[in-house]
């Protein structure tokens, strides 16, 4: 259910949040579902995915005075100790750079991993191929 204080957040968005949303909504980023304005505690994340339990934070001006530094601070432990990873991406790379917004978000996606499915037969490792074949083959 969406908090009122949530729904304020999301009617009072930045230019940079309403485009990292555009490029975070309806899993476009590779599967991953990411939620806006997301309540974890007392406190709201810009974004937030379950899958990777990660927090995205974009940072604006506000974030480099004094106070907010150690709200922020303060909030990213809290967020840690839930085993909650938190990236921090200044505005002006989701605005003038998509694709760099992007690319510091995949990095926290898993590695597909080697495939389930083995060679079809013919494929791959030819069977009677060895290093001494190729040794006296050069011979």
């Amino acid at each position: 259910m969406i908090q009122p204080d949530q729904k304020a957040l999301r009617r009072a968005q930045t230019s940079a949040e309403k485009a990292a949303w555009h490029l975070l909504r309806n899993r476009r980023l590779v599967g991953p579902k990411f939620r806006r304005q997301y309540p974890i505690g007392k406190y709201f994340v810009d974004f937030y995915c379950f899958d990777l339990r990660l927090a995205v934070e974009l940072e604006g001006s506000v974030h480099s005075q004094p106070n907010q530094i150690r709200k922020d601070a303060i909030r990213e432990d809290y967020l840690r100790r839930l085993g909650i990873k938190v990236v921090y991406i200044p505005n002006g790379v989701v605005l003038q750079n998509p694709e760099t917004f992007l690319d510091k978000i995949r990095k926290y996606l898993p590695s597909p991993g080697a495939s389930r499915h083995p060679l079809p037969k013919g494929e791959g490792w030819k069977s009677g191929y060895n290093s001494k074949s190729k040794s006296n083959a050069s011979s």
